[in-house]
């Protein structure tokens, strides 16, 4: 794109220090609702300056920091310069070189041009305030979490690889369920997600709750890796851990409904019993033509096709279900509707009243967790 297709916008969001986590949220909710008024969104950002009383409280090297910065920016994140406020604000500063006119309405993904894939491929369209629903999930899984002990179990050696394992009250050597969380392989944490472990955990099932490494630092293919290392690792130390290492069933929603989909075709995983995916995307060529493609290492076509679950086949004895909510962009709906029949995993479940993100819900009570409980008999 030459500088005469682009035009360079700058805007900023500011936000009270009183806590420096809260502040820098809002502070990049405030400019990335600035950049989205002017036309553009994170693909676009080229640079981006920060400013805080304590310049160290904002340093992305902080886990906490880095999360929430995930969560609004996702993987589009230039390196941001740091720099002393003296109002008492925390302040975002985002330069972005913004397309003056709209890519060519050629086909690039079956009859979609950029534009329309783009948008048929996030599901952030769906909610109207996402920085609320993230604080809200962030709070509930906070509290649940705390019910628990085992946690942060170190499945290999990257920082991210780290699980949680709750039990059920009494139970011995219980079944155990595995979720994997989403976030487009780029933000998001296990930590956001405990709470949706209740409806299992009642019905008598241990649950691990698995955290990876993200894009862009972490490829696609390498998050694979380390979901396969998580399941070992269970499988390996079951013993220790007193579950059942033969009856392992693995649920994951978006990013992480494709991971559960590697978990039951991917010949370097152990044997799980059953694979419940919920919203997730298993034709990646959908996202090569895209922003999103680089951004998790899908660059080529062979690259496409070798890692999307839809050009492959589930292990014999792996039973599949398949769910998605009935506010779903047509594309999300579409690629849960095909890997159903290619997998013969029965119609997928279409939960109508709930989009992208509220479908978690009806993991602990409703046609989901009447789904999840089914696959497990």
């Amino acid at each position: 794109m030459s500088d005469s297709e682009a035009r360079i916008v700058e805007v900023e969001g500011a936000a009270p220090a009183t806590s420096p986590e809260t502040g820098l949220t809002q502070a990049l909710e405030a400019a990335l609702a600035a950049l989205v008024k002017a036309g553009g969104g994170p693909p676009h950002l080229t640079a981006l300056h920060w400013s805080a009383p304590d310049p160290a409280s904002i340093h992305p090297s902080r886990r906490v920091i880095d999360q929430q910065w995930r969560m609004v920016f996702a993987g589009f994140r230039p390196q941001p310069t740091i720099a002393r406020s003296t109002d008492g604000q925390i302040h975002v500063r985002a330069t972005a070189r913004i397309p003056t006119s709209l890519p060519p309405s050629t086909p690039v993904f079956r009859d979609y041009g950029v534009v329309d894939l783009a948008r048929e491929m996030s599901p952030r369209n769906q909610v109207p305030d996402m920085g609320a629903m993230f604080r809200m999930w962030t709070k509930d899984g906070t509290a649940a979490r705390a019910k628990h002990t085992a946690l942060d179990l170190a499945y290999g050696p990257h920082p991210d690889q780290r699980l949680d394992l709750y039990r059920p009250e009494g139970a011995v050597r219980p079944p155990l369920f595995v979720f994997i969380h989403g976030g487009y392989w780029q933000a998001s944490t296990k930590d956001q997600h405990a709470q949706f472990f209740d409806g299992m955990l009642k019905a008598g099932f241990a649950g691990a709750n698995i955290e990876y490494g993200l894009a862009p630092e972490t490829p696609l293919e390498a998050i694979v890796g380390q979901i396969r290392e998580a399941l070992h690792f269970l499988v390996r130390e079951a013993d220790r851990l007193d579950i059942d290492a033969g009856n392992i069933h693995v649920a994951g929603h978006s990013a992480g409904g494709y991971l559960s989909a590697m978990c039951a075709c991917d010949e370097g995983m152990p044997p799980i019993r059953s694979a419940h995916l919920l919203s997730g995307i298993f034709d990646l060529e959908s996202l090569r033509p895209i922003a999103m493609g680089p951004v998790l290492g899908i660059t080529s076509r062979e690259i496409a096709e070798r890692l999307s679950p839809n050009r492959r086949k589930p292990r014999p004895g792996t039973r599949i279900a398949v769910a998605v909510g009935g506010g779903e962009s047509n594309e999300f709906k579409r690629q849960s509707a095909e890997i159903a029949e290619l997998w013969n995993a029965g119609p997928a479940l279409v939960v109508e009243g709930r989009h992208h993100f509220n479908l978690l819900d009806d993991l602990n009570g409703g046609a989901l967790l009447d789904q999840q409980l089914r696959l497990t008999r």
